[in-house]
């Protein structure tokens, strides 16, 4: 298994000025991906949080799989911390989310109304890897297109103080990777997914590592994505099926091409609601 790592000097510089940040904060909201929700979990957020009510967001739960989703949501459930599955990219649960944030805020609130604030304000930070779907929700949010949003990792380069009409700001930060993956499964799921730049791995390795899960967890999606039998995925081995599948899809022996084109796919939902991450 090949080694990937990806932490570009950006993402240094955003942690720190995150950490500079928040004394300011009232709630960090954390977003991971629901289809690798262990995996898409940064350390270094547990670290900053301290005490501060922690919000943790399981985005793209339309894309993953559904029972999963909600196994995740109460094994992440914990003292201090609120967690909910959204669909950002269609504006699902967001006024669940800030009902939800103002929850968590509950005793910042009821100090500054005790102090005579009407309609107090709360600052919330979005953090989490690249590729999550931050800026999406901050959009949804603030109700219009303030963040750039792209199906790559690294679009949002700053950190911007962002208002919303629920009196809520909001802190959008760049998405934030770790210096070391310890485990490598993380850093295949993580590019499996789009967190890590296309660049920076080769497609194959990746591919082949999800055909191994794949066959194991979602024989059936597998099969169907693969215009095949799951018998005859049986029987042979992943770079044998990796070959097969690259010319059903008439790319003849381009099995790099390929392997792009499946990690593409999966990112979209169109291999099926596949959650690489077990509890």
């Amino acid at each position: 298994m090949a080694t990937i790592q990806w932490y570009p000097g950006h993402m240094n510089k955003a942690r720190n000025q995150l950490e500079d940040k928040m004394g300011l904060i009232d709630v960090l909201v954390e977003v991971l991906d629901a289809r690798i929700p262990q995996s898409s979990r940064n350390p270094m957020i547990e670290e900053l949080v301290g005490t501060k009510p922690h919000l943790i967001i399981l985005n793209k739960a339309d894309l993953a799989d559904p029972v999963l989703t909600k196994i995740w949501q109460k094994k992440l459930t914990e003292k201090g911390k609120f967690v909910m599955a959204i669909d950002s990219l269609h504006n699902t649960n967001m006024q669940v989310l800030v009902r939800m944030v103002k929850k968590a805020a509950a005793d910042k609130i009821a100090k500054l109304e005790a102090k005579g604030a009407s309609n107090p304000v709360i600052r919330i930070a979005l953090a989490g890897i690249p590729n999550c779907g931050k800026s999406t929700i901050i959009n949804r949010l603030v109700g219009r297109n303030v963040t750039a949003v792209g199906n790559k990792p690294g679009v949002t380069k700053g950190q911007t103080w962002l208002k919303t009409q629920s009196n809520i700001q909001i802190l959008d930060t760049p998405g934030i990777l770790w210096p070391k993956f310890d485990d490598q499964e993380v850093g295949y799921k993580l590019a499996a997914f789009g967190a890590i730049k296309d660049s920076i791995f080769h497609a194959d390795d990746v591919a082949l590592f999800l055909l191994k899960n794949l066959r194991k967890y979602y024989l059936a999606d597998l099969a169907k994505f693969a215009r095949t039998t799951k018998d005859q995925i049986t029987q042979i081995n992943d770079t044998d099926l990796l070959l097969a599948m690259t010319e059903v899809y008439g790319m003849r022996d381009d099995y790099d091409r390929f392997s792009l084109y499946l990690l593409q796919r999966l990112r979209k939902g169109k291999v099926g609601r596949i959650t690489l991450d077990r509890p």
